[in-house]
């Protein structure tokens, strides 16, 4: 296949930072994804919908956790050629591949959440083991539909040079399946974020009306996390996509723009997808505070004898109160202050 030279512009510059970030969450995300694969294999089956979605995010988190070692070492720009090459076609499409599915499993999971506690007499029909497992099974099948493409189009042959990028590998239709790509990864993110805040808003909503009440204590906590949780949300990934749409438009040359622009977007990308990634360090949390199956192994496991024989959390006496606000807040869990630190 014919060389193809590549621009002049050095995008990749002066990235000495990035990967030591991103070892760290590499090594934060990797135990604490390990230690709730385990947990998660050692605990008696719950069949609930909360936790197929929760473990299909572990399976995401887990698989974009592996993808990192390799991104790392080429930030650091020792990795041959080869495993740039690599790198470009395989590993870089499955950090973004595994991040949307974490993003849309996060949605069914805050949907879960809020139906939970709103409408707890009637189960609706995403809400049944089976059909989460099914909508779990669609949601892979169809993220890998319009991903993996990325991987299978076949590249040009590039000269080795530190100015090549991994756009610079694609030809003119990887480029274009790249821009469709990006497009349907920016509607997912919309419409997971709609769920998220709508969810969370409800939820909020619900408790503020038994702000009168006389566990209101345990109400404000609630809620002051699930706002945490909301504004987490926030920052992790929409700095990201308000950056992405320039950037992918300065990467499929449908704008002009010079040198210094196409560093500054790329390293607002880099930056932005720190934040991104950095979202798997907490999940494990998550699924301690979301999973009553996994949070009575974790004490099981690490409490002292004491801790094991209390009651867990979520299981709490409000004194005189409604039987649906009981409920409600039991469902919550009457959360802790710690109880996430993100989404």
């Amino acid at each position: 296949m014919p060389l193809t030279n590549s621009t002049n512009c050095n995008v990749y510059s002066e990235m000495e930072a990035f990967p030591y970030f991103y070892y760290l969450i590499f090594l934060v995300g990797f135990i604490g994804s390990c230690f709730a694969l385990w947990t998660f294999k050692n605990t008696k089956r719950n069949h609930k919908s909360m936790n197929v979605y929760l473990l299909n995010l572990l399976t995401a988190d887990f698989l974009l956790t592996l993808a990192l070692p390799v991104k790392i070492i080429i930030d650091l720009g020792v990795a041959p050629w080869k495993l740039k090459i690599f790198h470009c076609q395989v590993t870089a499409c499955l950090i973004y591949t595994n991040m949307y599915l974490s993003i849309i499993f996060l949605g069914f999971v805050s949907m879960d959440r809020c139906l939970q506690l709103i409408h707890q007499s009637k189960i609706y029909r995403i809400q049944e083991p089976g059909f989460a497992k099914m909508i779990s099974v669609v949601v892979w099948t169809l993220v890998l539909f319009f991903m993996v493409p990325n991987m299978a189009i076949p590249i040009k042959e590039i000269k080795e040079s530190p100015t090549v990028g991994c756009i610079d590998f694609k030809t003119e239709v990887g480029r274009d399946w790249h821009l469709f790509t990006n497009f349907i990864c920016s509607v997912i993110f919309l419409n997971c974020s709609a769920m998220v805040l709508i969810s969370n808003c409800l939820v909020i909503r619900l408790l503020y009306q038994n702000k009168y009440n006389d566990s209101y204590e345990n109400v404000k906590k609630a809620m002051v996390n699930i706002l945490i949780v909301t504004a987490s949300y926030i920052i992790c990934f929409l700095p990201y996509h308000i950056v992405r749409i320039p950037y992918t438009l300065s990467q499929s040359k449908a704008i002009t723009t010079d040198c210094s622009l196409k560093q500054s977007l790329f390293k607002a990308k880099e930056s932005t997808l720190l934040f991104g990634v950095s979202n798997l360090c907490f999940d494990p949390i998550l699924y301690f505070y979301l999973s009553k199956t996994f949070r009575l192994k974790v004490t099981k496991t690490f409490g002292s004898s004491k801790d094991r024989n209390v009651l867990p959390n979520d299981q709490i006496q409000h004194g005189e109160q409604t039987q649906l606000f009981d409920a409600s807040l039991e469902r919550l869990g009457a959360l802790p202050d710690d109880q996430f630190c993100a989404l």
